[in-house]
Formats: C-alpha cells, sequence, structure tokens
C-alpha cells in the first residue's frame, strides 16, 4: 500500500497522552499544521508528536490494508505525485545521492471514479520496480473486472499486464505538451496543447478514459499536506515521516472527511463501514493497533 515501515521492538509509551490531546494532535496533522506548530499549540513535545505520527501512520497503513479488500470498483484512475525528502536532487551531497529514501519521491495513487475512495497508494520512486508493487496491491484489492486508465508514464504498462494479466480493461491517456516557455517563470510546467487516447488491454469506454479524478486527488494531497508544499521548507526530512503523513491523510479522507460531492465518505460509498468516522474513532482504531503489538511484544518476550 505504501513503504512498509517496520515495526522493531514496539512498545506502548508509559506517559501515553490522552484520547482527547491525541485526536487534537492528529486532526492538526491531517489539517496540514507542521510538528513544530503542533507541538507550540498543544504542548506536547516534539518527541511526541513525532511518536504519534509514526504510530498513527503504522496503524492506518495495517487497518486499510485489512479493511479495503474485495472492492466494488469499476473505473479506476492512476498516477504520481512528486515532493523530495531531506534535499532535492540537484542539492544532494555526493555522500548522499546513492542513499534510499533521499531526493525525489513519488507517491503512486488510485481513485476510484465512482466512490471517490482511494483503495492503493504507494511511497517510493518512479521505477518499474514501484509500478509493479503498486499495481499487484490494487489488483490485489479489487473484486472485479475494471476500466483502469493512467497517464503515459511507460512503466504501467508491463506493471498492468504482470498485475492484472488479461482481466482488466485499461487505457493511457497521454498529455501533449507545448514548447516550454519560461515567461511565467521558471516553476510553470509547458502548457498541454492536447491529449491521446491509447487503448492497452482490453475494451476500455471511450468516454470513461480520463484522469481528472486523480490528477484533482494530487492537488487535494498538494494542498492537504503541508509536506508537499513547493518552495517553502516544509518538506520531509525523514522518508519514514513524509510515508506515515500520506498513510494518516489517506486514513482520514477514506474514513473521516465527508466528501463534497458524495455527501457521505468514500469508504460509506464503497460499502467498506456503514458509518461516519471521526477523529476519535481513528484514535480508537490506533489504541487497538497499540494493544496488538503489546500483546505482540509480550508474546516475543515469553
Amino acid at each position: 500500500m505504501l513503504e512498509r515501515v517496520g515495526i522493531v521492538g514496539y512498545s506502548a509509551s508509559m506517559n501515553k497522552l490522552s484520547r482527547d490531546k491525541r485526536t487534537q494532535i492528529l486532526g492538526m496533522m491531517v489539517e496540514g499544521v507542521p510538528i513544530r506548530s503542533i507541538t507550540r499549540l498543544t504542548g506536547a513535545s516534539k518527541n511526541t508528536v513525532a511518536k504519534l505520527l509514526a504510530d498513527g501512520g503504522r496503524a492506518c497503513v495495517d487497518y486499510q490494508d485489512r479493511t479495503l479488500r474485495n472492492l466494488p470498483c469499476k473505473r479506476v484512475q492512476c498516477n504520481e505525485i512528486w515532493s523530495f525528502v531531506y534535499a532535492k536532487d540537484k542539492n544532494l551531497p555526493e555522500s548522499m545521492r546513492s542513499k534510499p529514501g533521499v531526493g525525489s519521491i513519488w507517491t503512486w495513487t488510485a481513485i476510484c471514479a465512482d466512490t471517490k475512495l482511494v483503495p492503493s497508494f504507494h511511497v517510493g520512486t518512479r521505477d518499474a520496480a514501484c509500478a509493479y508493487e503498486f499495481m499487484s496491491d490494487l489488483a490485489s484489492r479489487l473484486g472485479g473486472r475494471v476500466q483502469l486508465t493512467t497517464d503515459g508514464h511507460g512503466a504501467y504498462l508491463n506493471a498492468v499486464r504482470d498485475a492484472f494479466g488479461r482481466d482488466i480493461d485499461y487505457a493511457m491517456l497521454i498529455k501533449l505538451y507545448g514548447e516550454s516557455v519560461d515567461t511565467e517563470g521558471r516553476h510553470s510546467p509547458p502548457k498541454c496543447v492536447g491529449t491521446r487516447r491509447e487503448d492497452i488491454i482490453g475494451f476500455p469506454k471511450v468516454e470513461d478514459i480520463s484522469t481528472s479524478y486523480v490528477e484533482r486527488q494530487n492537488l487535494s494531497m498538494r494542498m492537504g499536506m503541508r509536506r508537499f508544499t513547493r518552495l517553502t521548507n516544509a518538506f520531509s526530512k525523514k522518508v519514514e515521516n513524509h510515508a506515515h503523513t500520506i498513510a494518516i491523510y489517506f486514513m482520514h479522507y477514506n474514513f473521516v472527511r465527508i466528501h463534497q460531492t458524495l455527501r457521505c465518505t468514500p469508504a460509506m460509498e464503497a460499502g467498506v463501514t456503514d458509518r461516519l468516522w471521526s477523529m476519535d474513532d481513528l484514535v480508537g482504531m490506533l489504541e487497538e493497533w497499540e494493544a496488538r503489538q503489546s500483546a505482540k511484544g509480550a508474546e516475543n518476550l515469553d
């Protein structure tokens, strides 16, 4: 679902925050408040907030990994969104250029066009290996044949074939760009002058070949998570914290936040849950995960 962060020697803190305080802090995280700002506003230490981020991210990965299965999605769109960790590629010290988890980091996302559920996401690089892991995870969560649309990134071709075989209707929507004119600033992308549709597998419906929803989701991610904000120093310093933040964000998006169009959460629309979650429910899920980890730790000691 994303780059798994191993849990080694987990133990619950003896001075654990109250549920109300944890609810407040996690609520601030999903609203994009930076860790240092959270410490100033709540009085909790930076290490305490960072530990809650890590535990919350792992718990959200575990819960969604177990519950987002046999989904009724029929139309799925996929894309990747760029960010960076520690430093941009050009600014990395020579000694860190071969180190994983620094420089450019890509988040692969999938969204159901009908329920708006995000069934799968993956944090990593933009290569064939990550494309395969992402598509394999997505395929394992779907309950039947779907129509899939991606952008023109070549890594999708073999990844989709390996994950789905022929049991999919798959098309690429390839954007065509004009010449790059540096009149609006060096950070402006080239102007998109059109698109081209390519049927890859099966018989995708022309009217459903689109990446509009997943691209809008990318915008929501960039606006909602401070770590994705361009031209600031709010970028992630550790890839683990970056991945944990994304996991909590999508847990909140799928289960807690009411979608403006659906008038319910994506998880409710997809039949994953029959009720609207609150941030207190999310903290309750975290506490259940912590209890299981403590029990596993006790068994290992025995």
